[in-house]
C-alpha cells in the first residue's frame, strides 16, 4: 500500500482535540499550549484534568452524536488519550467533512481494545506473544487444558492496571474464573518466565517516517507501574530489537500517531509482545525531562503533521509513580520533599480524590545512569511516606 503524502502542517493557534481527559491528556494539553497550539478537551467529567486545563471543552458521552458534531467543527485535528475511546465515534469523526485528521486511526484502536485482536495482529506482524487461547463461551470454559499453569484470565476488553484478570495455578477452575469476571469474552495467558518488563513507544507519520522512544524498564506493583528506568539496562541488541519491534507493529497496524508496545523480556533474551496502547503511556513520562522531544511533544508533531522530534536521551532518568495510598495519613509534605530532593521534578495531576491504586502523580529524577536515578525517586517518595503536612 502507497505511503499517504503528508498534509500540510498546521500552524500554532490552530485547535487540536483530544478525546479523553485524563491526565495522559492533560499533558498532551500542556505540551500542545507551550508550542502555541490551542487544545479542545473531549471529557466525560467535567472535573477531569485534562478537561480543567484545555482552551476548550466538551463534557459529555463519547457516543453522543450531537457533541460529537459540535467537537469535530471546533477542532483542526484529533488524538486520544487513552484506547477505551468507541472506535465508531473516532470512524465518524475521521468522516467529518471537511477531512479531518484522527490520529491514531479508528481502526488501531479496535486493535488495542481486544487482547484477542491484539495478539493476532502481533503473530501476523511476525513477533511473538504468551501462549494463548480465547474464553469466551462455556464450551470454551470448559475445555480440555491446552494452556499450561500457571495463567492468567484476562477479560479481552477494559482491563488495565491489573483489573480484570485472575491467576490461575495448579487445579483451579477456569470456568470458576471466567464467571467471576462476569463471562465475558477473555483471554487465557500462559505465563511468561521473563527477566525484565520492556516498553517502547513508537511515534509514526502519514508517510511511514517513524521515531521510537524507549525502551524502558518497567517494575510494577499490584498490576500497576511503580518504577521506571530509562534507558533499559539491556544488552544493546534488545535495545535495537525492542525498537523494531515498537516501529514493525506500528507499520503493521497502519498507525498514524502513537503506539506504545509492552514487551517482555524472556531469560533467554527474547521479546514477546504483551500489550498495545495507541497513546502515551505512564513509563514514557521520564521523558519530560530525560529527552530534548518527550512522548507528548512527539503526540503534538505527528498530531499537528510536524517534523518528527529527535527522542534520543539527553540524560538517563526514572519515574516513580505517586498512588492515592500515599494520602492515608493526610497530605503529603510537598516542600519538605522538594526542599530534601531539589533535584527531583513532581508532576501531580490536578486530581481532589486520592484513592488506593489511583494514579495521582509522579516523580522524576535524571543522572548520569539510571540507577541513581531510581535511588532519587524512590528515596524522594520515601520521605512523602513518611511526611505529611
Amino acid at each position: 500500500m502507497a505511503e499517504i503524502p503528508p498534509p500540510r502542517p498546521l500552524p500554532p493557534g490552530r485547535v487540536l482535540g483530544v478525546l479523553g481527559g485524563g491526565q495522559l491528556g492533560r499533558m498532551f494539553t500542556h505540551a500542545a499550549q507551550r508550542q502555541g497550539y490551542r487544545v479542545h478537551c473531549w471529557g466525560q467529567d467535567r472535573d477531569e484534568p485534562a478537561v480543567r486545563a484545555a482552551d476548550a471543552a466538551t463534557v459529555a458521552p463519547f457516543g453522543d452524536e450531537t457533541a460529537r458534531e459540535r467537537f469535530a467543527a471546533a477542532v483542526d485535528a484529533v488524538t486520544v488519550e487513552f484506547e477505551n475511546v468507541p472506535a465508531a465515534t473516532l470512524r465518524k469523526l475521521a468522516g467529518f467533512t471537511p477531512a479531518l485528521p484522527v490520529r491514531p486511526g479508528p481502526d488501531v484502536l479496535a486493535v488495542a481494545q481486544d487482547r484477542r485482536r491484539e495478539k493476532a495482529a502481533a503473530a501476523a506482524a511476525g513477533f511473538a506473544t504468551a501462549p494463548w487461547r480465547e474464553v469466551s463461551t462455556e464450551q470454551q470454559a470448559t475445555a480440555a487444558p491446552t494452556i499450561a499453569r500457571p495463567a492468567i484470565l484476562k477479560t479481552a476488553r477494559d482491563g488495565y492496571d491489573g483489573k480484570g484478570q485472575v491467576r490461575l495455578g495448579e487445579g483451579d477452575d477456569l470456568r470458576a474464573a471466567w464467571e467471576s469476571l462476569g463471562r465475558v469474552p477473555c483471554v487465557l495467558e500462559g505465563r511468561v518466565e521473563f527477566a525484565l518488563e520492556l516498553s517502547a513507544i513508537a511515534a509514526r507519520w502519514p508517510d511511514g517516517r517513524t521515531r521510537v522512544h524507549g525502551p524502558f524498564e518497567n517494575d510494577h506493583a499490584n498490576g500497576i507501574l511503580d518504577l521506571t528506568l530509562y534507558p533499559a539496562r539491556v544488552d544493546p541488541v534488545v535495545t535495537a530489537e525492542a525498537r523494531r519491534v515498537a516501529a514493525g507493529m506500528a507499520a503493521a497496524l497502519g498507525a498514524v500517531g502513537l503506539l506504545t508496545v509492552e514487551m517482555f523480556l524472556t531469560d533467554d533474551g527474547d521479546l514477546v509482545v504483551n500489550e498495545l496502547a495507541p497513546r502515551p503511556h505512564n513509563s514514557g513520562h521520564v521523558t519530560i525531562e530525560a529527552c530534548g522531544v518527550s512522548q507528548f511533544d512527539q503526540q503534538v508533531r505527528v498530531t499537528a503533521g510536524l517534523p518528527p522530534g529527535d527522542p534520543s536521551p539527553r540524560s538517563a532518568g526514572a519515574m516513580a509513580n505517586l498512588l492515592g495510598d500515599l494520602w492515608e495519613q493526610g497530605e503529603p509534605d510537598w516542600a519538605g520533599m522538594l526542599a530534601a530532593f531539589p533535584d527531583v521534578s513532581l508532576h501531580l495531576y490536578g486530581k481532589d480524590d486520592p484513592k488506593p491504586g489511583r494514579k495521582m502523580g509522579h516523580l522524576t529524577a535524571t543522572a548520569g545512569d539510571p540507577e541513581t536515578a531510581a535511588r532519587r525517586v524512590l528515596a524522594a517518595r520515601e520521605r512523602l511516606r513518611g511526611a505529611t503536612r
